[in-house]
């Protein structure tokens, strides 16, 4: 039992850990990594994510986990290390804002198992990823997308605020955004950009413009990809 109980030990005169204990901080990291990446391929709202991400947020939390353990009581080192982190850079630009919230989850996991706290490191993940889920099963904070409405007008029915009140009674809010003329002058292209109104289907909208343009052409899309 005292052998075991060396094992996994620290020094409480140096700080320093030996070699087992550093292996399962590095186990337990990788552990909780795994579920974070888990999490994060449930809740993932895109086309496709990446394979090297989730790759490279195991990777983070086991290596931060070792750095942790060289770092630990050692104000010298730290500053070293951190000098050097500072120079990499990631080679494509990471523009979803929940993937670096998962990237820095990632990195606080296995910064508290290197510093051998490994009760909270799973506590955190455990709690941090119902949060994330939770967030993505309630559809928290999510807003009506705004669309780009085209409508082809012949130029003999032409006058202003000639669908505003259909757009009134169909949308939450609209607005004139262009207008050009097309096909030699004969025809006016009108842009509005509109939010839509709860309950109302596009094809009820655009039926309704349909009528009122002479079934000319109309289009209706989304500024942002739906989620």
């Amino acid at each position: 039992m005292e052998k075991i109980n060396e094992l996994f030990s620290v020094s409480a005169e140096t700080g320093e850990s030996t070699l087992w204990m550093s292996s399962f901080a590095m186990a337990i990291a990788l552990v909780l990594s795994l579920i974070i990446t888990q999490v994060y391929q449930l809740t993932f709202t895109g086309e496709h994510y990446s394979q090297d991400f989730v790759h490279t947020i195991i990777m983070m939390s086991v290596v931060v986990s070792v750095v942790m353990n060289v770092v630990s009581g050692n104000a010298g080192v730290a500053f070293g290390l951190f000098a050097v982190f500072s120079l990499i850079r990631f080679r494509s630009a990471v523009t979803n804002a929940k993937d670096i919230a998962y990237i820095f989850f990632g990195l606080c996991v296995g910064m508290t198992a290197g510093l051998f706290q490994f009760q909270l490191a799973v506590a955190l993940t455990l709690f941090a990823s119902f949060v994330f889920y939770f967030l993505f099963k309630s559809n928290y904070g999510k807003g009506r997308s705004t669309q780009l409405l085209k409508v082809m007008v012949p130029e003999n029915l032409n006058e202003e605020q000639f669908l505003d009140d259909i757009l009134a009674e169909q949308t939450e809010e609209f607005k004139l955004r262009q207008v050009e003329t097309a096909n030699l002058g004969t025809m006016i292209l009108y842009t509005f950009s509109i939010r839509g109104k709860q309950g109302v289907k596009d094809r009820d909208l655009l039926d309704l413009i349909r009528e009122r343009n002479a079934n000319l052409k109309v289009s209706l899309s989304y500024t942002q990809a739906l989620e």
